[in-house]
């Protein structure tokens, strides 16, 4: 392989026409000099996110997909996700689940799904861990920001359970289903986990500031750990990766990348983004694949930010500069999935792609709009990496 390759996933980058950015998207509206550069120098296109039928895409299913794993097949649910990339060893017979802090009411009816996205957990994380559940081990571990990763350790418990988190407000929690022990074992926990954050002093301060307290604890993503090909064993490559949020480590982690530490790369509006591309720049002599993760659009369309959401695609652009005088390197630039920020949530339209370093195709910009009438063309997300791969000697 004469080139080596750097991919950039900026979660939920795609996006709807708004009408207060005179009908245009986010990145469409922004001023994204250097992302135009690249989209008149490279190929454009359209990739269309890995979904389950009548389903939105999700963050782990589509990432998945992008390097190539048939989600159907290889995921190991994103608690084992979530859990990898804390940092967290996953003993055989675990059961992984992620969690987010919510605020619910007295009925259970979900007032904020993110407890208004609550980062200072580290208290209530503590007297989470001190939940004692008869046969069972309950290990609570800070994820990224409201997050949080959960392992339930025992003999024969199953991960054949469902959510509880109904991913809307104004609704009921939902009853969990699935096999009758690991439901009832979830069903305790969630009862002792409610009456600690009841009764919690930093919930009952956040009451008197006004705030919402972090409550309820809404489940997701049961998985067990299991053993697939890694990206090396796939591809023949030496991949690693860059992320703030840690169900990105986690994928890249459960891919066998390396991780490459950049300090401040937190997942959040205020990563270093400066840090990330300067690390990539550094780091890409060394490996032959670089994935490098951006979270905050998605976060801020989520929560119907898009004037924010247009800035900080600007900021991603002003920091891309630094990688424009790369020799040798193929540079791709997509999303997981795009994020509606009129709809808070994520979205089944396609996402743009850019590829810089062979082919051309003159796009005047790189948007929604623009991408839809490059070369590439129109492809699905599984068959992204052999199609990079094509455009790569030596594939």
């Amino acid at each position: 392989m004469s080139k080596k390759i750097i991919l950039i996933v900026i979660d939920g980058l795609g996006d709807e026409p708004i009408p207060a950015l005179s009908g245009k998207t986010p990145l469409e509206a922004a001023n994204t000099p250097n992302f135009d550069f690249l989209a008149k120098n490279g190929i454009c296109g359209l990739v269309l996110p890995w979904r389950e039928k009548g389903k939105l895409p999700t963050s782990e299913d589509t990432h998945l997909a992008i390097f190539g794993y048939n989600p159907k097949k290889s995921s190991p649910g994103r608690g084992v996700l979530e859990v990898l990339g804390i940092g967290e060893k996953i003993k055989k017979g675990d059961v992984c689940l992620r969690g987010n802090f919510a605020t619910v009411d007295e009925n259970l009816i979900v007032i904020d799904r993110r407890a208004e996205r609550i980062e200072d957990t580290e208290d209530l994380i503590e007297s989470l861990n001190k939940i004692k559940i008869k046969g069972v081990k309950v290990i609570v571990r800070k994820a990224f920001g409201h997050r949080i990763g959960i392992i339930f350790r025992g003999k024969n418990l199953s991960a054949k359970v469902s959510s509880n988190d109904p991913k809307k407000v104004g609704i009921k929690v939902l009853r969990i289903k699935g096999q009758k022990r690991m439901v009832k074992i979830l069903e305790e926990f969630l009862e002792k986990a409610r009456t600690i954050l009841e009764n919690h002093p930093k919930n009952k301060k956040r009451i008197k500031q006004g705030r919402l307290p972090a409550n309820y604890i809404l489940l997701r993503g049961a998985g067990k750990f299991k053993k697939i090909k890694t990206f090396k064993e796939k591809y023949g490559l030496r991949a690693g990766f860059i992320a703030g949020g840690t169900l990105y480590k986690g994928i890249g982690k459960y891919l066998g990348m390396e991780e490459i530490k950049v300090g401040g790369a937190n997942g959040t509006v205020n990563t270093n983004l400066k840090g990330k591309f300067l690390t990539v720049k550094r780091e890409i002599k060394n490996f032959d694949f670089i994935f490098l993760h951006i979270k905050a659009c998605d976060n801020l369309a989520e929560d119907g930010k898009f004037l924010e959401k247009k800035e900080f695609i600007e900021k991603i652009d002003q920091n891309l500069a630094q990688l424009l005088n790369l020799k040798d390197v193929l540079i791709v630039i997509t999303g997981d999935h795009s994020t509606s920020s009129l709809k808070k949530n994520h979205s089944k339209l396609p996402n743009p792609i850019l590829i810089y370093g062979g082919k051309r195709n003159g796009c005047e910009k790189f948007s929604e709009r623009e991408c839809k009438k490059g070369k590439f063309g129109i492809l699905k997300q599984i068959d992204l990496m052999k199609k990079i791969f094509t455009l790569t000697k030596g594939f």
